[in-house]
């Protein structure tokens, strides 16, 4: 009966598991009987893990599996083929792998924008440098303080109410009314244009003996004595740090020759002109005037003459006339092949290339070509088109001098504008077309001497030096 249960056991297996391999086996029961056994190889099921294998290490295997997968990608290998089961994780990884590389794009370019950042500031630390040693290097000298009218308290920034001031602006010659100070009472942030500096230390020598200079003539002469310059005004703004201010010589209605005009030329759009009434108004710093320009202007080349503004337009050899009246621009032409933006300035930058003046024969441009090869140049214009009239050509180079001016048809130029003491060195006559050297000696009394033209009928010289307005009287006689 045993037999036959293991029989029919070995049978039902082999029946079941038909798919596996059945074997026979005899052997001695050791009892003097027989005994016989069936044995059928058992089939891997779901349930039976396989030998050598468990759920901890098919786990381990399946993220080992998707490590290499990572790896591979990473190195720019080759994708690592795997089961239909692990597809979904895969593509989680290449999501992952493609926002890790996006992100290491964008460090980078920041990284490089930082590095660009940070030469600039290096090189501006070096500009800083070498300007502070220069700075180190000149002599100090003591600045007297303003001059602060001191018999009316009504005039005194915060003292008194504002004034109400006429503003106009191109387009609307009536203007609109608001309340405005000074300039010099309002900081703004202006851009600035480039100062290139050379400094050309001159000495002078001793003044005349007389204190009030040499003998006047009638009519026209030599410059041969220029006085010591009064301060009129101080601009405290950065925008003031140089300028142009003039009166106009042939002033025309609706203005009255004690006009005095100002322009603030520290900025990349130079575009207000101050009016005030009188010198006196012009110290106590309330405009009665301002005026919008339609162009922006360049550097401390303008000029009063006959109601009009005559400028240069910023970034160009454009001359413009603006007329007051209508306050509009009345006449425009291009200087022909005049350097400009810093071709050919005065010793001390601030693109004063083109330089517009005015003297008894009316009005003058000082100017350089690249045919003069930096030569200064003299033209005379017509101040209703601008159109030019004459042309003379000096021997002396505009960069070599620190300003230049005209009077009664001759140019002078001043060798130093950092010089306390320098010289008008040297004269150029268009009646003649001849030019010499002279010696008239000239005080730089604040040592930043960034504009200086002639009022014909004052017989001055105005002048921006470093913040202040000056004037210098100044003599003609005949040149030894």
């Amino acid at each position: 009966m045993w037999f036959l249960a293991v029989l029919w056991a070995s049978c039902l297996l082999v029946g079941t598991h038909s798919q596996g391999s059945a074997s026979f086996r005899r052997a001695n029961a050791g009892s003097g009987r027989c005994q016989y056994t069936f044995t059928v190889d058992s089939p891997t099921e779901a349930t039976c893990p396989a030998p050598g294998s468990s759920p901890e290490m098919d786990a381990l295997k399946s993220r080992l599996g998707l490590l290499e997968a990572l790896v591979a990608r990473l190195v720019g290998g080759e994708a690592v083929s795997g089961s239909s089961q692990g597809s979904g994780s895969q593509s989680g990884l290449q999501d992952a792998y493609n926002q890790v590389m996006g992100e290491n794009a964008q460090l980078q370019r920041e990284k490089q924008r930082l590095d660009r950042q940070v030469q600039d500031l290096q090189q501006r630390m070096e500009e800083l440098r070498q300007e502070a040693e220069r700075l180190r290097s000149r002599p100090c000298m003591q600045q007297p303080p303003p001059r602060v009218p001191q018999n009316d308290n009504s005039f005194r920034p915060g003292s008194g109410p504002a004034l109400s001031h006429l503003v106009s602006r191109p387009g609307n010659p009536q203007g609109d009314k608001s309340s405005l100070r000074d300039p010099a009472w309002h900081y703004e942030n202006p851009g600035y244009q480039e100062l290139t500096a050379v400094v050309t230390e001159v000495s002078a020598p001793n003044s005349s003996p007389n204190p009030e200079g040499p003998t006047d003539i009638t009519g026209c002469g030599d410059l041969v004595w220029v006085q010591d310059p009064e301060m009129h005004r101080k601009a405290d703004s950065i925008a003031g740090k140089y300028g142009v201010w003039m009166q106009d010589p042939e002033a025309k209605e609706p203005y009255g020759p004690e006009m005095v005009w100002r322009i603030d030329a520290v900025g990349s759009e130079v575009r207000q002109l101050f009016g005030y009434e009188n010198m006196d108004q012009l110290s106590r710093g309330f405009p009665t005037k301002v005026l919008l320009l339609p162009e922006p202007m360049e550097s401390t080349g303008a000029t009063m003459y006959k109601g009009s503004l005559y400028y240069q337009r910023r970034l160009s050899r454009t001359l413009l006339r603006y007329d007051l009246l209508s306050e509009s621009i009345a006449a425009r032409r291009d200087l022909p092949h005049a350097g400009f933006h810093g071709q050919f300035p005065y010793s001390w930058g601030g693109y004063t290339d083109i330089d517009l003046a005015v003297d008894e024969n009316g009005l003058w441009v000082i100017y350089s070509t690249n045919k003069a090869k930096g030569a200064i140049v003299i033209s005379q214009l017509d101040p209703h088109n601008l159109e030019v009239k004459g042309t003379w050509e000096t021997k002396i180079r505009k960069t070599s001098v620190a300003n230049a001016f005209m009077i009664c048809g001759k140019m002078y130029t001043i060798a130093s504008y950092t010089s306390p003491n320098t010289t008008v060195n040297y004269m150029y006559d268009t009646a003649t077309s001849q030019g010499k050297t002279i010696s008239v000696p000239f005080k730089n009394r604040y040592r930043y001497n960034s504009m200086v033209d002639y009022n014909p009928v004052e017989r001055k010289l105005y002048a921006w030096d470093n913040y202040y307005m000056m004037s210098y009287k100044v003599r003609l006689g005949k040149q030894e």
